[in-house]
């Protein structure tokens, strides 16, 4: 009656290094906070979650500027949605636990509207 088929494997293994534009909707993810003291430190933790979730590694790096754009409002009233670039590269320190690290850094967009995630072609 209902087949057992395996779950399919991910298209792009933990090992690749890959970037991809993923818009984060940061509202959902911190409106049950107890406290305004709590939103901005929980959104930055929202976002590590978030990019730990979709490419797979548990070393996790936030670049300035987003750091920046998340507390531009001030701790109280982080902004709903952020649009991230997520890159998983490859670790140069030799004594690394994980051979792979992610950074997440900040994509400028006039509006949310319409936007997909979607793989940005490497530069090299």
């Amino acid at each position: 009656f209902f087949s057992t088929r395996p779950a399919m494997p991910r298209v792009s293994t933990p090992s690749t290094a890959v970037a991809r534009d993923y818009t984060i909707n940061l509202h959902k993810r911190i409106h049950k906070t107890k406290s305004f003291k709590r939103r901005a430190p929980r959104a930055i933790s929202a976002i590590r979650k978030f990019a730990r979730k979709e490419m797979g590694t548990e070393d996790v790096r936030i670049d300035t500027t987003l750091n920046q754009f998340v507390w531009s409002k001030g701790v109280r009233n982080v902004p709903f949605r952020v649009r991230v670039r997520l890159t998983r590269q490859h670790n140069d320190d030799e004594d690394a636990k994980e051979e792979m690290y992610t950074l997440c850094t900040l994509v400028q967009v006039p509006t949310f509207k319409g936007l997909q995630n979607e793989t940005v072609k490497s530069e090299e």
